[in-house]
């Protein structure tokens, strides 16, 4: 427990005082933010965001390690090896963005990594991944991830190895490619207002830490584990460490957000959104939750869901808009909707629904013990 505190505390403070140290030195280096020139004619405020400090994403993917490695070492441990697969993910995914990023501000354009580029970027980063989480087995001989669909827990019937090894291996990464392309270019959508994608990504990582905390005290296997409810155990490898590095992440980002919080000085960029889509992502797949992923990331779903529609229905009325611009939040926009009553009342919507997925994770173990 001790760890879990110090690295999160550890996270929220660097973040926190260090953020204005690392915006000195962007402005130096010229990360100023390119708006999109329509975005910026049917949302003039946006103009106005134009040349703020991006790529802020860089300080709490370095929060995060600075915190949980200090924590962990602290507290007498080593990091586990699922940890550390959520913070190659969280580097990895947060490293496709950086290039996007990068090349956006050295053109002073708003192009940057094409639809293809990004996603074959992130599939280099995944498919490692998934290769090693269903590898190297504990001296209980669990691995991180499992060859079955999740939902509370493994699906048996569900099994994607229920067949051949080889088609087995090709259904897993591919389930684990879709998820995480989709949850990182989710969470990339819905960072169009200031600390909108923050606030919704302390929301859901800091669920996910409950959730790895809960199969924690209620492991199947493993030292220090105060009781396993028969039936109702976990059989997730090293939950008490993805709690911990789920906790410095939203720590990290709990800091963060009191820079980017509106009226932003500093923007995440697509190293923030994307390094938020591969911790989520890590998480879902590593708690045996990746169904659940749905209801607890519910409002990143909303965003790449609106954008889904509305080019739909562009091509079925040929022409015709559903929303007034896509993602969601910027129809808001254009209804007139505040920049901070939106983000704020996002931010409602992503904590009852991660509320209401903690509470059916909760429902279905007392199912199993009741």
């Amino acid at each position: 427990m001790r760890s879990l505190i110090m690295a999160a505390a550890i996270s929220l403070a660097f973040t926190l005082f260090l953020t204005p140290v690392f915006l000195r030195l962007f402005r130096k280096w010229g990360w100023g933010q390119v708006i999109r020139t329509p975005e910026a004619i049917e949302n003039p405020s946006h103009e106005a965001k134009r040349g703020t400090p991006t790529m802020g994403g860089v300080i709490f993917i370095l929060g995060t390690m600075v915190g949980y490695f200090t924590g962990v070492y602290v507290g007498g441990g080593t990091p586990a090896l699922s940890a550390l697969l959520v913070i190659w993910l969280m580097i990895g995914f947060g490293a496709v963005g950086f290039i996007d990023d990068y090349m956006k501000v050295r053109s002073q354009r708003s192009l940057g990594l094409s639809g293809w580029r990004k996603i074959i970027g992130q599939l280099l980063v995944i498919i490692p991944f998934g290769i090693v989480a269903l590898n190297f087995p504990n001296k209980f001989d669990q691995t991180p991830a499992s060859g079955s669909i999740s939902l509370f827990r493994d699906i048996p019937w569900l099994n994607l190895f229920a067949f051949t090894v080889v088609l087995g291996w090709a259904l897993y990464l591919l389930w684990i490619s879709v998820i995480g392309v989709a949850t990182s270019n989710s969470v990339n959508l819905t960072d169009g207002l200031d600390g909108l994608a923050a606030g919704a990504g302390v929301i859901v990582v800091g669920a996910y830490s409950l959730i790895a905390f809960w199969q924690f005290k209620q492991s199947c296997v493993g030292e220090g584990v105060e009781k396993a409810a028969i039936g109702g155990c976990y059989e997730v490898r090293d939950p008490f460490s993805l709690a911990i590095i789920a906790a410095s992440f939203a720590a990290s980002l709990i800091g963060f957000l009191w820079w980017n919080a509106p009226k932003a000085k500093v923007f995440m960029g697509d190293v923030g959104s994307m390094a938020i889509g591969g911790v989520i992502t890590a998480m879902a797949i590593l708690t045996r939750t990746e169904l659940l992923l749905f209801v607890i990331a519910g409002v990143f779903v909303m965003a790449s869901g609106s954008v889904i529609l509305q080019r739909a229905y562009f091509k079925v009325t040929r022409g015709k808009r559903l929303f007034l611009m896509s993602p969601f939040h910027h129809h808001l926009e254009m209804r007139g909707w505040s920049e901070v009553t939106i983000v704020v009342r996002m931010w409602i919507i992503a904590g009852l629904l991660a509320v209401s997925a903690v509470g059916l994770f909760y429902v279905e173990w007392l199912t199993r013990v009741g």
